[in-house]
């Protein structure tokens, strides 16, 4: 069986979608609904609709669209975020109006594509490994580059996904390895 998916992915691309011990390749266009791997499964399905889903999210958070963003992504009420700027996770999502008016305020004019590097499925679990490419003004900043590296997980709650974990890194560019020790350092 191993020897088989191997044979698969190698022949097909790196990029896979995995169902329990089925494996099936999927590119960045076939994970966002362009058709590909093994068509109309439930698992290829439902991680198409959460790409397509959070590629939508991602766009109207980097532009302040906060309404949008809400209306695409559910929160799990046992959310973390491990949030770019580092730190501790933060436990929760705070959906209260001036929480969410002052996030749309942190981010502002901004424009964003999504890059998958990967994607899995397992049962009620949906775990997304993207390159989130998006610019835009962040935390009072000018226009600048702000892709990021995101690992977002997602767990079915009755016919609705909830993100239950979003992981984030500035580190889309490589960096020496004395700096990633100095940032380990926290110096």
């Amino acid at each position: 069986m191993l020897k088989r998916i191997y044979e698969a992915q190698r022949k097909h691309s790196r990029r896979a979608v995995l169902v329990g011990a089925v494996s099936w390749p999927v590119t960045a266009a076939a994970a966002k609904g362009a058709g590909g791997g093994s068509p109309g499964s439930p698992g290829a399905r439902a991680v198409a609709a959460l790409v397509r889903r959070t590629d939508q999210a991602a766009a109207a958070l980097i532009r302040g669209d906060n309404d949008t963003y809400l209306q695409l992504i559910h929160h799990a009420d046992d959310y973390t975020l491990m949030q770019p700027f580092g730190g501790p996770p933060t436990r929760g999502f705070d959906g209260r109006p001036e929480s969410v008016a002052t996030l749309a305020r942190f981010f502002k004019s901004g424009e964003a594509t999504l890059e998958v590097a990967q994607a899995y499925a397992s049962g009620d679990l949906v775990v997304l490994v993207l390159i989130e490419r998006q610019h835009g003004e962040v935390g009072g900043l000018p226009d600048q580059d702000w892709s990021l590296r995101v690992t977002q997980v997602y767990r079915r709650s009755g016919a609705t996904w909830e993100l239950v974990h979003r992981h984030a890194d500035p580190l889309v560019h490589p960096i020496a390895i004395d700096k990633a020790s100095a940032l380990a350092r926290g110096a």
